[in-house]
């Protein structure tokens, strides 16, 4: 059974509720709700997104997507939820598993079981990962293959798919699952000790620095920008059912490291200077998605070529950052225990 969201009956416009809004995906996903004229309210901890993201407008709630009471009033007389707010750091999952257990599989948890409590059931589209799938070598990868993850990061998103069809069956709650690839874009913090390798290449080459590269440069990722991913997020709120579907949300377009700090640094007008490294231990050497399924299911456009995003990127750090807090809590890490080259999924 499908779901079409209501309107709030206190207002006449649609209420959403976006965890992790203040974060890199969730503050273009609230900027663009907002841009359509719904209602945006955003659970938020503040511990790595920045409230100076936040389109205006939107009603920020500081509190964890882990305390019960927090996800309790968020939720109140939303029409729909998109779950975002999570740990998405494969480092911090090994040295705090419990810790980023409790955000990532028991946040959702709660976030069901709150849409279960609602009258009529409140639609969730929640951000999986393709972390779920492992290392698996039958590319691209479809949604039907198999998931074996190598990270506790990975085990808690499948746990989150796998919960969502249990909150289907037995609570008839809809929703969906959207297994993000590489995402990328404006307002990823290049300060963060776990940003994306593309925003760490794009602040290290606009300034004209080295950038380093681990093993040949040869492995490849699937790197799909953040506005596909808004675009993909707001068709499924129309697709989520109590069959709880799962679909990529990526480009089926294989970069290698190497290739994209070519065109990093060509967009930046600077040298390549690399500083290579031995490789890492147990990296995924390729990762490609298939986004036949969700094009299919959810009338999705072509994505956005990689060179016109990386562009949008270069801007934005030119442009001063515009949306980032001066000095994010994420970036006080020491910047000579940061790695310019994270692996890691989003």
């Amino acid at each position: 059974m499908r779901h079409a969201c209501r309107s709030n009956g206190r207002t006449g416009k649609v209420m959403y509720l976006v965890t992790g809004g203040c974060g890199f995906i969730g503050s273009h996903l609230c900027a663009a709700l907002r841009a359509r004229g719904d209602q945006v309210r955003v659970l938020d901890d503040l511990s790595t997104g920045s409230e100076e993201n936040l389109a205006p407008g939107v009603d920020l709630v500081r509190g964890n997507v882990a305390d019960p009471v927090a996800v309790r009033a968020a939720m109140e007389g939303v029409n729909g939820c998109f779950h975002l707010a999570a740990i998405a750091s494969v480092e911090r999952g090994v040295r705090e598993w419990l810790n980023t257990h409790q955000a990532n599989l028991c946040g959702t948890i709660g976030i069901l079981e709150e849409a279960a409590r609602a009258r009529g059931r409140i639609p969730v589209v929640y951000a999986s990962s393709a972390a779920v799938y492992g290392d698996c070598d039958a590319l691209p990868l479809t949604e039907d293959a198999p998931t074996w993850p190598l990270s506790a990061y990975g085990a808690d998103k499948l746990g989150c798919e796998l919960h969502a069809r249990v909150a289907g069956v037995v609570h008839q709650v809809p929703s969906i699952g959207l297994r993000f690839f590489n995402v990328f874009g404006p307002r990823q913090d290049p300060r963060s000790p776990y940003s994306g390798v593309i925003s760490i290449f794009c602040d290290r080459l606009s300034r004209g620095e080295p950038v380093t590269i681990f093993g040949d440069g040869g492995q490849t990722r699937d790197f799909v920008f953040v506005a596909d991913v808004v675009i993909a997020m707001m068709a499924a709120m129309g697709q989520a059912s109590t069959a709880a579907p799962v679909l990529n949300v990526c480009t089926g377009r294989p970069t290698s490291v190497r290739e994209l700090a070519a065109v990093v640094a060509n967009l930046c007008s600077t040298r390549l200077e690399v500083r290579q490294q031995p490789p890492r231990s147990g990296e995924i050497r390729h990762s490609l998605g298939s986004p036949s399924l969700a094009q299919a299911k959810l009338g999705l456009p072509s994505p956005e070529g990689l060179s016109t995003g990386l562009a949008q990127v270069v801007a934005w750090l030119r442009a001063g950052r515009p949306g980032l807090a001066p000095a994010s809590q994420s970036a006080n890490q020491p910047a000579d225990r940061r790695s310019d080259y994270q692996p890691a999924y989003q």
